[in-house]
């Protein structure tokens, strides 16, 4: 690990950002070039960029476990997960500079025009304070910061100002042969948007496929947001790590954000001051903070007049379904997508000429569903044999049988804002602090389950038109969570209803802002990163219009 061994705090600073996670980076680096003096206070390590070739090495190595690839875990990170259904916390983020886009699968779409309308839409959850024309540039501001390789070939997807700033990934073997029983079933399938170089961007190489995007890319050639701090290092901003901020305090008069108090790691107290603060530490630690700096104005934390900070957490949850076919996939490990369909997004109910059926319910009854076609190479050979109990040409002949013929599809379905999915804190356990830990209490509601099982519909029909025999299937049974924390600070009009206007400045406090997935009010079903960096540009122009 390296950094700046001087964690004392810098004179008062126009920006203070809490979090140097990909909505923290690009709102610093925005602000640096518009020559505002800006600190990052991070809580997690400089990870050392050569460690990367041993991080993944520990990756593939089964003595070790996901979160301890970036070190996760202990006392730092201790949570509890409390409701129907256990949460994962550590497998699902990094604490660090460049957050947990350090171990992300890259995948960059924008959302759909309806994930901000539906309630006028489709009659359910929530509308988005502002639409998609309003967010439709910083996409585009958005996909040229992270580099994005694509192609504008989804007919699906809301209208584009300009093509994607590198070209696409080529399809896989098996993309080709989804797509034509697709076609023969009128499904459309396109491109995947990813954040990872298909040619030489911005002094990075093009992916050499190792193959292991996700935990690590060890390459640089996937986008992490230490490249955007790198940019906003160079741009003037201070960034200091290993600097967890313990609270926020506020003035006498309640309105302004004086001071971010944090914790050096030989335990030094400091106060960092600033004209204005972005808070910018994720869906999980964003409402945790707020909640941890209570104060006699704020007894239930701050920016908590409406009492939703830590509400309506949502996920997105995972639909699978695989098979074996008669024919060589050809496939080897990947490491990402590239290639799906939205054609069930805006309309899950909705069946198609020439094979899918309708679903027994209306549009209403359902969630977002994206579906996914899977570079699969299926299992191992040599955990095949070492599973096996017979020897010899038998061994043989069952390995060819078993083996290079595997094909699977995915999905993500959405799931509604619910109330009582929350962040809270849990005052029963502590942090190395001190400080009461995350509670995360979730659990997936019968509409999410219903959607789940819409997905594994259309998968399973897909794959019987390929000619494959299902071999598995991840249902509303098996699902998990894909790691996409949503909604605990949610935007609005509203005071009593949201806990941060349009712009997302707090309803509560003049110079306090959040940047993240935590102000989405519904979750839609597309990959969150390329939104959160959609926002963030916007919150930047925001927080400079402010100063």
């Amino acid at each position: 690990m390296t950094g700046d061994s001087d964690r004392t705090p810098s004179d008062r600073v126009d920006v203070c950002i809490i979090g140097a996670g990909p909505a923290g980076a690009l709102v610093a680096d925005r602000l640096a070039a518009r020559r505002h003096e800006v600190v990052i206070l991070e809580a997690g390590p400089r990870f050392d960029r050569a460690d990367r070739i041993e991080r993944m090495e520990r990756s593939i190595r089964p003595s070790h476990d996901l979160p301890s690839v970036w070190d996760m875990g202990g006392e730092r990170d201790a949570y509890t997960s409390t409701g129907e259904w256990f949460y994962p916390l550590n497998n699902s983020r990094v604490k660090g500079v460049g957050g947990t886009t350090l171990s992300w699968q890259g995948m960059v779409m924008r959302l759909h025009e309806v994930d901000f309308e539906m309630r006028s839409e489709w009659g359910v959850a929530a509308d988005w304070p502002i639409d998609y024309e309003d967010i439709r540039p910083y996409y585009g501001s958005a996909e040229s910061a992270l580099g994005v390789a694509g192609a504008s070939d989804n007919p699906f997807a809301p209208p584009r100002e300009s093509p994607h700033p590198m070209p696409p990934f080529p399809p896989s073997h098996s993309d080709a042969r989804f797509a034509e029983a697709c076609e023969r079933l009128g499904v459309a399938t396109h491109s995947v948007p990813n954040a990872r170089n298909s040619a030489p961007f911005d002094g990075d190489s093009k992916c050499v496929g190792f193959g292991t995007c996700k935990p690590v890319c060890p390459t640089d050639a996937k986008y992490d947001a230490t490249r955007t701090i790198e940019k906003a290092t160079d741009a003037g901003v201070r960034v200091i790590d290993r600097v967890p901020v313990q609270r926020l305090e506020h003035d006498r008069s309640g309105q302004v954000i004086d001071a971010a108090v944090y914790v050096t790691p030989d335990g030094e107290t400091h106060r960092q001051t600033a004209r204005q603060f972005v808070l910018a530490a994720g869906g999980i630690e964003t409402p945790r903070l707020l909640l941890l700096s209570e104060s006699e104005t704020y007894p239930d934390g701050l920016a908590n007049s409406s009492g939703l900070v830590g509400r309506y957490f949502m996920e997105h949850l995972f639909a699978g379904t695989g098979g074996i076919v008669d024919w060589r996939t050809r496939q080897n490990h990947v490491g990402f997508l590239t290639s799906e369909t939205h054609q069930f997004y805006d309309d899950p109910a909705a069946g198609t000429e020439r094979g899918i059926p309708p679903a027994d319910a209306q549009t209403a009854a359902f969630t977002p569903i994206k579906l996914e076609f899977f570079n699969y190479a299926g299992p191992s050979p040599v955990g095949l044999a070492l599973d096996s109990d017979i020897w010899g040409d038998e061994l043989l002949e069952s390995l060819r049988d078993a083996y290079g013929n595997s094909i699977a599809m995915g999905g993500l379905v959405g799931q509604r804002p619910r109330k009582d999915n929350f962040v809270g804190l849990d005052s029963s356990k502590t942090d190395d602090h001190g400080n009461p830990v995350p509670r995360v209490h979730w659990r997936v509601d019968d509409v999410t389950k219903r959607s789940i099982r819409r997905a594994n519909e259309i998968q399973e029909t897909i794959l019987t038109e390929l000619g494959a025999e299902l071999t598995w299937q991840v249902g509303p049974e098996e699902t998990g969570p894909a790691f996409h924390h949503m909604g605990t600070t949610r935007m609005g009009t509203d005071p009593a209803e949201s806990v941060v206007n349009p712009r997302m400045r707090t309803h509560d406090l003049d110079n306090l802002w959040i940047a993240g997935s935590s102000v989405f009010v519904t979750s839609g079903a597309m990959n969150p990163t390329l939104t959160i960096a959609a926002l963030a540009l916007k919150l930047a122009d925001h927080v400079d219009e402010s100063l």
